[in-house]
């Protein structure tokens, strides 16, 4: 019995050692060494950072696929922003997708990342679809309007495939 219980002990003590602490949730932030780098800070849900996040992981940066290593829960994106732009960035892990969408809004040398809502992405075309079935009048400003919105967000890096991924996640993440 005593052998039983030290095996069960061993076993345990073994597993929790060797699990690996996921990124569920992480926050984005300007680099300390204000480089035009943006930082990534592993999280929880509460937005507390987890300082245990050590080791290499997989996240698609706006489409590319960048491999990031956190030392004590933060890690660098190691390519500069330039200026405003936007960044979606994706992780995968066992418990699903983690993403964002931020716009990096460069002023000086300060980057300043605003989280977007992306319901906003699903709100605004909607509206003015809307707009345009209510009023006929309507139907050229809303093309302009169309127009303006997916010029805006082209012009600032947010492309048409990555603004229907953004969608698709949301929507995935609510089912």
């Amino acid at each position: 019995m005593r052998l039983l219980f030290f095996a069960a002990f061993f076993f345990f003590t073994i597993n929790g050692f060797c699990q690996t602490a996921g990124i569920n949730n992480f926050i984005v932030k300007e680099s300390l060494l204000k480089n035009s780098k943006i930082a990534i800070i592993a999280a929880d849900s509460l937005d507390n950072p987890l300082e245990n996040i050590n080791g290499t992981y997989t996240f698609s940066v706006s489409g590319f696929t960048q491999q990031l290593n956190f030392t004590d829960g933060v890690a660098i994106l190691p390519l500069p922003i330039d200026k405003s732009t936007f960044v979606y960035i994706k992780h995968e892990n066992d418990q699903g997708t983690h993403s964002k969408l931020l716009y990096v809004y460069k002023k000086n040398a300060d980057l300043n990342p605003i989280t977007i809502s992306r319901i906003f992405f699903i709100i605004i075309p909607l509206l003015i679809l809307i707009l345009v079935f209510a009023f006929k009048k309507f139907i050229y400003m809303g093309v302009i309007l169309f127009l303006i919105f997916f010029f805006f967000s082209y012009s600032n890096g947010l492309n048409v495939s990555t603004y229907f991924e953004t969608i698709f996640d949301y929507l995935k993440g609510l089912i």
